[in-house]
């Protein structure tokens, strides 16, 4: 290999797979294409490999992945991928290494783009963030003191299942809060932006709900940064008042006093956090 050191990063999501080249700051090329969510494991692991195949060159020296799933980090185990139900037990890390020779990381899709906003975005120079990430479901990814914290079984920061009202907090700070009154988060957005009145009602309710999300993120993690990624944050503008007069009423004042809260200007943030697993485990000369 040349000196030149590249990492590539993979974002799997429920329809597609996307792989990039990162070199230091800079994201140089990024492939995608769909994946069949309802194929057999090896079907879908191809579907990856033509991806990432595109962007292994001699440069790169490690690989990192990010899969909406709970991980075992250490083996780079994937459990139970979210909408592609094939994927319940798979030796990621193994089945990368076999392939392409180099070392590979895994980790959970949130917490990668926790790590992408620490490494190229927002959470630049912070040392406890909480990635939040408001999109088809909602959970978040935790930097403590600097680094990456997933928790014993890679479950820390999964907000989203703490239990709110007749269900779960997931149900009310996420598309579903729409789905579930046959509604589409995009097409109320647009709505709202048209000035429609109960779209932004909805949203004012909606937002309602986010702040008593941002409360127990608060309460269970104290960070000095909450950083927002995801599609729903695009409506920020629509919920951000109700968010905040419910946000208000938290019970240690200088803490909420102190509070940054941050929208992401990443798009690639989950691709750009998967780099930065194997470049951040170099460093530490893992």
């Amino acid at each position: 290999m040349s000196e030149r050191a590249l990492y590539v990063g993979v974002d799997l999501g429920a329809t597609n797979v996307r792989a990039g080249i990162v070199e230091e700051q800079n994201l140089l090329r990024v492939e995608s294409r769909r994946v069949d969510a309802d194929g057999a494991v090896d079907v879908v692991m191809n579907q990856i490999f033509e991806v990432v195949d595109d962007v292994v060159g001699d440069d790169v020296v490690g690989i990192g992945v990010g899969v909406p799933s709970v991980v075992d980090v250490d083996t780079g185990v994937v459990y139970d991928v979210q909408n592609i139900p094939a994927m319940v037990d798979v030796p990621f890390k193994e089945r990368f290494e076999d392939r392409y020779g180099r070392p590979t990381y895994v980790n959970n899709d949130v917490n990668c783009f926790v790590l992408g906003e620490y490494a190229f975005g927002k959470a630049q120079g912070y040392r406890n963030v909480a990635g939040m990430n408001l999109g088809t479901g909602f959970a978040a990814g935790l930097i403590v003191d600097g680094r990456l914290y997933e928790g014993s079984n890679c479950g820390a920061g999964e907000f989203g299942m703490i239990p709110y009202r007749e269900s779960i907090l997931e149900e009310y700070c996420s598309g579903l809060f729409f789905i579930n009154r046959g509604l589409d988060a995009a097409e109320m957005y647009h709505q709202a932006e048209a000035g429609d009145v109960v779209a932004r009602s909805l949203w004012e309710e909606f937002g309602h709900h986010v702040g008593n999300a941002v409360k127990s993120v608060m309460y269970g993690f104290d960070p000095e940064l909450i950083v927002v990624g995801g599609s729903i944050r695009h409506a920020y503008a629509y919920f951000q008042e109700s968010m905040w007069a419910t946000v208000s009423d938290f019970g240690f004042r200088r803490t909420l006093e102190r509070l940054e809260f941050e929208l992401s200007e990443l798009d690639d943030a989950p691709l750009l956090g998967a780099a930065e697993l194997p470049r951040a485990a170099a460093r530490r000369g893992a």
